[in-house]
């Protein structure tokens, strides 16, 4: 359904299997321009199709002497005529394509190194300071360029930039699209700006514009059903929708019993003061939790989630009559963690409204934001008039507090769960922590501790708090709460929540970890 790029310049990103590819597609976002992200092995007439105004070869973790190393299905020299930039691997790729030659590194770098200017005027780094910090993560090594090139930067004794001489092929060895490379973002607009000459007319405005016009040609006359969550991606999604349709969509809140404590009730009340959709509340608690009864398996609950969810949507689509679609706020973050169509990137795990769908479905879909990032709907959303009470709450799972109770689910660990979750929303408030915190909730862990209470044993559950910072969900690093609310977080979920006696702290990043813990 969705092409929204479709009348815009685009940057097209070729993926090599980098975990970072969809940082580049960001920080290209965040400059006003359209992107899209296509596999390594795009045939040359896709990638033409789009009428790229450049193009970018992702890092990835491979080699390019390997026997089956990725590499793109067509001749980059002579197949294209755009701008090409290569980021680690893709200026690898560019090297050994060209007639350079890459080797194994007797100097890795990972992490922080310091990058010399030597060639000043370069267009990509115009304007910029002649020395600066930069984000490496390679075991390889360009050891000769391709004839008609030049070395534009280097690190200690390290190649580290190049560029041909004709200023249309452009290759960096660190990562300019991290946080972790201050001048990054200013290296990839040098790119986009100096060397593509791409217009920056992707914005909030033309996105909505756009998808209400082909939400209107697709869906003529007919009836749609919404999956409606409360959290900000359906609820977005939702608002889209009735932009073009109005009445025609119904949004179904289903009350699956995993949800937080009293949000069936609130949600739905807050829907009807603040929002003019149409939304109807259907209770399957009782089915959801006897689905679960005895799965174990992360990749199962998610998957009896998802068929759950469809069964329900379906069921309902049929009382309505005349229904064809289901809107789903499904984010370009879900799309590449549960599936690997954009090139060889491991798939993460399945979400619900993604991987965990069933194969045959009787409704169509239709998912507005599937091209986007968390904080691009949050934007999106303002520039719709969606209150803040919605924008700004914590992302929650789709298959809810199921994936935050390791191992099985039952009443009794959800109703843990739950006291939990209110503690630590409650005193994150009082810290005046909530808007700064991406997410934080409790994990509930499959472990009994010894403790002792009253002068009496215990033998109870262990919760994990998980606090992280992000801003696309993509990569998050561990929120450092004060240690004075850590320990009132900790006095309270022992005190006041029946069964446990130990709560502990994740102190992990992602990646390596995943924000949730299943």
């Amino acid at each position: 359904m969705n092409q929204p790029g479709s009348s815009h310049e685009a940057i097209i990103v070729l993926d090599f299997g980098s975990q970072y590819t969809q940082l580049i597609a960001r920080r290209i976002r965040e400059a006003n321009v359209y992107c899209e992200i296509l596999p390594f092995n795009a045939p040359a007439e896709t990638v033409a199709s789009r009428k790229p105004k450049g193009i970018i070869l992702s890092g990835g973790p491979a080699s390019v002497y390997d026997k089956d190393a990725p590499k793109p299905s067509f001749n980059i020299l002579e197949e294209t005529d755009c701008p090409i930039l290569g980021i680690c691997y893709g200026l690898q790729v560019i090297a050994s394509d060209l007639g350079g030659e890459v080797l194994p590194s007797n100097n890795r770098e990972y992490g922080y190194a310091r990058l010399f200017i030597s060639e000043r005027e370069s267009p990509i780094f115009k304007d910029l300071p002649g020395e600066m910090d930069v984000w490496m993560s390679h075991g390889d090594q360009v050891t000769k360029i391709p004839p008609g090139f030049r070395v534009t930067a280097h690190t200690e004794g390290t190649l580290n930039a190049f560029e041909d001489l004709s200023g249309r092929i452009f290759g960096v060895q660190f990562h300019p699209e991290v946080a972790h490379t201050p001048f990054g973002g200013r290296i990839l607009q040098n790119f986009l700006f100096r060397v593509c000459r791409v217009s920056a007319d992707w914005s909030p405005r033309t996105i909505i514009a756009e998808q209400i016009q082909i939400i209107k040609s697709l869906v003529g006359d007919e009836k749609v059903i919404c999956g409606l969550s409360g959290g900000v991606d359906s609820t977005v999604a939702a608002t889209i929708v009735h932009e073009a349709i109005g009445d025609r969509q119904t949004c179904i809140f289903v009350n699956t019993g995993l949800l937080r404590e009293g949000e069936f009730e609130t949600t739905c009340a807050l829907f009807k003061q603040k929002m003019s959709l149409n939304v109807i509340g259907i209770d399957e608690e009782g089915e959801f939790l006897s689905a679960l009864r005895g799965v174990t398996d992360p990749e199962d609950k998610r998957r009896v989630i998802g068929k759950l969810f469809i069964d329900t949507f379906e069921r309902e689509a049929g009382a309505i009559g005349n229904v064809k679609f289901l809107v789903q706020g499904t984010l370009y973050p879900d799309v590449i963690e549960s599936t690997s169509v954009r090139g060889p990137s491991a798939v993460i795990k399945s979400h619900h409204n993604v991987g965990g769908l069933p194969e045959r479905m009787r409704l169509r879909l239709i998912e507005p934001l599937r091209e986007l990032f968390k904080d691009e709907v949050r934007i999106i959303g303002r520039e719709l008039g969606i209150p803040e009470e919605f924008l700004s709450r914590h992302p929650f799972p789709g298959p809810g507090l199921a994936v935050r109770v390791i191992g099985e689910v039952n009443p009794e660990h959800l109703r843990i769960v739950r006291d939990a979750d209110r503690i630590i929303e409650e005193e994150l408030r009082l810290a005046k922590l909530y808007d700064s915190v991406w997410q934080a909730f409790p994990v509930l862990l499959p472990i009994f501790t010894v403790g002792v209470m009253g002068d009496f044993r215990t033998y109870e559950r262990v919760v994990a708090i998980r606090a992280v910072t992000s801003a696309d969900g993509m990569t998050a690093d561990w929120a450092r709460l004060p240690h004075d609310v850590l320990a009132r977080l900790s006095s309270r979920l022992i005190s006041e929540v029946r069964g446990i006696n130990r709560v502990v702290f994740d102190v992990s990043s992602k990646p390596p970890s995943t924000i949730e813990w299943e």
